[in-house]
């Protein structure tokens, strides 16, 4: 038990470096990937938007860890490209979705994707923590605590753009469809510029 709490003694700046790691906007790509997530759903679909982030978060989390632990890593160059094109994936099969209603197996399809995207982004996450950790002798702490602030971090994103949809779908009163071609489309351009540039 003096093991288990001395490996979260000290661990408080990590929920910090994660929260702001998440939502630095010199690291628009995460950003970019987690708004993408969001923008075929309006806000009555919450809990859809809320099991798809969590996803992603299981799959960056588990990848961070193989990577932390030096168990699995891939050629940060290689990641850095992976990750715009996740997001453009996502962007491109939001347009592609349209407006439709999403049947069960679309929905899985969604949350398979974005497990399957959170591995990828995981990796991009895994040196900057690697750097950070250093020396420390017991890793669990900081890494379930920077999860912890990236999580939070994700919640804060998630929670501005199903705002931001509301107001401009329900309140203003523009179709959703239009929303998601606009977002995604602003997305998929984005994304090209990473990958490009």
């Amino acid at each position: 038990m003096d093991a288990i709490l001395a490996c979260f003694q000290g661990v408080a700046p990590y929920l910090e470096i994660g929260f702001d790691h998440i939502l630095d906007i010199n690291g628009y790509d995460h950003i970019l990937f987690v708004v993408a997530l969001c923008a075929i759903f309006r806000v009555k679909e919450w809990r859809r938007v809320l099991v798809l982030v969590t996803a992603f978060t299981i799959g960056h989390s588990f990848t961070l860890a193989l990577s932390v632990l030096n168990i699995f890593t891939l050629d940060p160059d290689l990641v850095e490209t992976l990750i715009p094109i996740t997001i453009l994936i996502t962007a491109v099969h939001n347009l592609i979705r349209g407006n439709s209603e999403l049947t069960t197996q679309q929905v899985r399809i969604n949350y398979a994707l974005a497990l399957f995207f959170g591995f990828i982004h995981g990796m991009g996450f895994s040196n900057y923590l690697r750097m950070l950790m250093g020396q420390e002798e017991c890793i669990a702490g900081p890494l379930l605590t920077f999860n912890v602030g990236l999580e939070l971090g994700q919640i804060i994103i998630v929670a501005a753009t199903m705002l931001l949809s509301w107001l401009i779908i329900e309140v203003a009163g523009l179709k959703s469809k239009w929303w998601n071609y606009g977002v995604s489309s602003i997305i998929a351009f984005a994304s090209l510029y990473l990958i490009l540039g």
